[in-house]
């Protein structure tokens, strides 16, 4: 059952997406988790079963775009569509909050999951993504 995380959930949250490898040393994942609790523009959402936090996926919104981010999912049960249920579930809680559009990043060097976001209906977007970090 797909659910909206809670604050205290963090850790096992965290742990998740270390596991599967989606932290970077410059992006503090329990302060990206804190962040989306800050407003009723984003929200994670977890797969939990017996309990257990299986999945999850970050939402967020602009009030014109929406925006996932961590979607992961224990590597012991990828494979098995929880992936495009946590995306379905996603896409529900933007269209209700009335985003017209849903983006994502992936890094380039992912392959395994360009294919998966292509096997579920995304397309490559033609645009540049510009960054710049604001702080020291």
């Amino acid at each position: 059952m797909i659910e909206e995380l809670r604050s205290d959930d963090v850790l096992a949250v965290t742990s998740l997406w270390e596991e599967v490898g989606l932290t970077r040393p410059w992006n503090d994942p329990e302060s990206d988790y804190r962040r989306a609790h800050q407003g009723l523009t984003s929200a994670v959402l977890g797969l939990k079963e017996s309990g257990t936090l299986i999945g999850t996926v970050m939402v967020g919104h602009d009030g014109h775009r929406g925006w996932v981010y961590y979607l992961a999912v224990r590597p012991n049960r990828q494979r098995e569509g929880l992936g495009r249920i946590l995306m379905t579930s996603a896409e529900e809680w933007l269209r209700t909050r009335g985003a017209v559009k849903i983006q994502l990043m992936v890094r380039s060097e992912n392959i395994d999951n360009q294919m998966f976001y292509r096997h579920i209906g995304y397309e490559p977007s033609d645009v540049t993504v510009f960054a710049r970090w604001l702080s020291d």
